[in-house]
């Protein structure tokens, strides 16, 4: 966990609310600070990244301070993007008569369960192979759990999907071929409208832009997936509150990512109370709250954990978040053994 700063890839998340942006605004700052360019970006559809830079935080990089550059991605956009990519790359291998039924289609496509979260996941994949380019660190602050879950196990559907689709263009391709040889009569386009349909002689110009595309796309996802497996380029940092929710929220999240083999790095619990807050009211809420760090240290104690208080003041502004940073680096100092 000390080293956490010195891979290139991190992945803030948890339950929504738990404190995910503050935390990786901080360790964003912290690394910023310690001279690494960092590029901070925000996946959540509900933005807060400006909130706690106290500054205008849009879907272009903004300077946040020296090294270190902030961006929010709009899932809308990026599905309207994603869209409108499609359905130029479609209405270019089919006649002008099938555009309108293109058109139908990506209007139905454009609403459908997923969409946001495929280009979402698309930009994210672009980020993270090209950002080392510029930048030495890539922090993503992550949309809630679930969310995050579907996004984190994308590239491995989606190349499956793209894999698949390459086997069956190749299977086409050999039948075609066996169809020249048979010396069947081809066709300039089938009764779906695509130029040279089954029937035809492989068109290798029209094959080619084919293949371009759903290699490229396989490629992408491929590289997406080697990245997050990657325990010295990767790590998943969980955010967590002493509640009965992120608690159990947490968990399912856990154990997720063991699944699609996403390395955690460690737990931030979050928001405790300080040790000083007094009054009969706190001191029940101190008590319930030991309770849920005692279970939180027994269900996780596979992770390095690491604690910070509630602060008497709202989260904006630089100051802030290196107050938060500094509370961190301490913890992240004394760490014992390989992050």
């Amino acid at each position: 966990m000390h080293r956490l700063l010195d891979r290139r890839i991190i992945f803030v998340g948890g339950k929504g609310g738990v404190g995910k942006t503050t935390t990786a605004g901080a360790l964003a700052l912290m690394a910023a600070d310690a001279g690494r360019a960092t590029l901070l970006v925000s996946t959540d559809p509900a933005h807060s990244l400006g909130d706690v830079f106290d500054t205008q935080v849009g879907s272009t990089e903004t300077a946040l301070s020296p090294n270190l550059t902030g961006m929010e991605i709009d899932p809308e956009g990026e599905a309207e993007r994603h869209i409108d990519t499609v359905k130029a790359s479609m209405k270019s291998l089919v006649t002008p008569k099938m555009y309108d039924a293109i058109d139908r289609q990506m209007e139905l496509a454009r609403h459908s369960p997923g969409t946001m979260e495929a280009a979402l996941l698309e930009r994210m994949a672009d980020l993270m192979v090209d950002a080392k380019r510029r930048f030495d660190l890539l922090i993503f602050d992550t949309a809630p759990s679930g969310h995050t879950i579907r996004l984190l196990s994308l590239p491995e559907v989606m190349a499956a999907w793209s894999d698949g689709m390459l086997g069956y263009r190749d299977r086409s391709q050999k039948l075609g071929t066996l169809l020249t040889m048979l010396g069947r009569d081809q066709a300039a386009e089938d009764e779906f409208g695509v130029l040279g349909g089954a029937t035809e002689a492989p068109d290798n110009s029209r094959d080619g832009r084919i293949h371009d595309i759903l290699l490229a796309r396989r490629r992408k996802f491929h590289r997406a997936r080697a990245l997050l497996t990657d325990a010295n380029i990767t790590a998943f940092l969980l955010v967590i509150n002493a509640e009965r929710l992120p608690i159990l929220e947490s968990k399912k999240t856990l154990d997720l990512l063991k699944t699609f083999d996403v390395p955690v790095a460690g737990m931030i619990v979050n928001r405790l109370l300080p040790a000083n807050a007094e009054g009969a009211f706190l001191r029940k809420r101190r008590l319930q709250e030991s309770r849920y760090r005692d279970e939180i240290d027994r269900t996780f104690s596979e992770l390095r954990r690491f604690y910070l208080e509630l602060l008497p003041h709202d989260v904006h502004g630089i100051s802030t978040l290196r107050e938060i940073g500094a509370s961190l680096a301490t913890q992240l100092d004394h760490a014992d053994g390989p992050g």
